[in-house]
């Protein structure tokens, strides 16, 4: 991830009209450093994520929080490609200064080789620097439109979320592998789960993300990419989910309509007693680790009207 010149910006303003507190202007902007074990955090294993107080990026899952008894909050991995490390030499010592790759907002320092964990890492974070999301006030979303690889690239770059993974859902073998899901004799589907946060991201905005990235009128099928497994497919996790996914695809459809386009073949069911099995761990973020992978993309070129809106709703 890039630092994002406009997140920085927004930042600075939010610091001069007051939006961000002295405190945490001192920590985030200023590099300075909390007081040990007087952070609201350092004492905190809740379930959920923890986010960049300054430009809400997702920075930690609670899961990789670990007591260190340093006296700030610990954790021994982050969520990849949040983080960025510079080359700290204050205080006469080498140290790794550790910043939001969002905002470039301090958030304290990594230490390695310590042997505390065994990822054998240590991010030293300053309360002040993060936001807690606890997981019952996120929601999940779940989406087939082709390969996964470009899917969750695609969202991750158009309205971020909390966080994504890829798996398979909706066939009859439990716990497929991807070999075996691509023989096309499971009825599982390539699937992106997203969790985000309704208060940043609607779902609304989700949906109309997902009817551009792809070709919905396409039955199994999405660029070169032929089979059942590379199927247009939204499975929803509430009866609002179900209301938004079938108005959202009737606004959609008129468009298609409109251009010449033909029906909607998207299959929607809802996710209830639905198993969703994560992906092997070489597909999870693939092409963010390998940027010049395979894409084999399509879609109809027909924008979606919410999608004109300046807001997430």
């Amino acid at each position: 991830m890039k630092i994002d010149e406009n997140f920085v910006v927004d930042f600075l303003n939010k610091v001069m009209r007051g939006a961000i507190s002295s405190k945490e202007k001192q920590i985030l902007k200023n590099k300075g450093t909390e007081a040990p074990f007087s952070g609201e955090y350092n004492d905190f294993f809740e379930a959920g994520i923890f986010i960049c107080r300054a430009c809400k990026t997702p920075l930690y899952e609670s899961s990789t929080k670990f007591n260190s008894g340093c006296g700030w909050p610990s954790f021994d991995d982050e969520i990849k490609n949040t983080i960025v490390r510079y080359e700290d030499l204050s205080g006469g010592r080498v140290r790794t200064e550790i910043c939001c790759a969002k905002c470039d907002g301090h958030l304290g320092h990594v230490f390695v080789g310590e042997e505390i964990t065994e990822k054998n890492t240590r991010h030293c974070v300053n309360s002040l620097s993060l936001q807690f999301k606890a997981y019952t006030n996120l929601e999940k979303a779940t989406f087939g439109a082709g390969c996964f690889w470009q899917v969750e690239k695609i969202f991750k770059a158009t309205v971020g979320g909390y966080l994504s993974s890829v798996g398979y859902m909706g066939g009859n073998k439990p716990d497929p592998t991807y070999k075996e899901v691509c023989t096309g004799t499971t009825n599982h589907a390539e699937i992106v789960e997203v969790i985000y946060d309704p208060d940043q991201i609607s779902y609304e905005r989700l949906l109309a993300e997902f009817w551009v990235m792809h070709d919905p009128t396409s039955l199994n099928k999405q660029g070169g990419d032929i089979g059942s497994q590379y199927r247009s497919a939204i499975f929803t996790t509430s009866a609002q989910q179900m209301d938004k996914t079938l108005e959202s695809k009737s606004i959609y459809q008129i468009e298609l309509t409109k251009n010449g386009m033909g029906e909607i073949v998207t299959q929607i069911s809802p996710a209830s007693g639905i198993t969703y099995w994560l992906a092997e761990e070489y597909h999870q973020k693939y092409l963010i680790k390998n940027p010049n992978g395979y894409d084999c993309h399509s879609s109809t070129g027909v924008a979606y009207p919410l999608l004109t809106s300046s807001t997430n709703e």
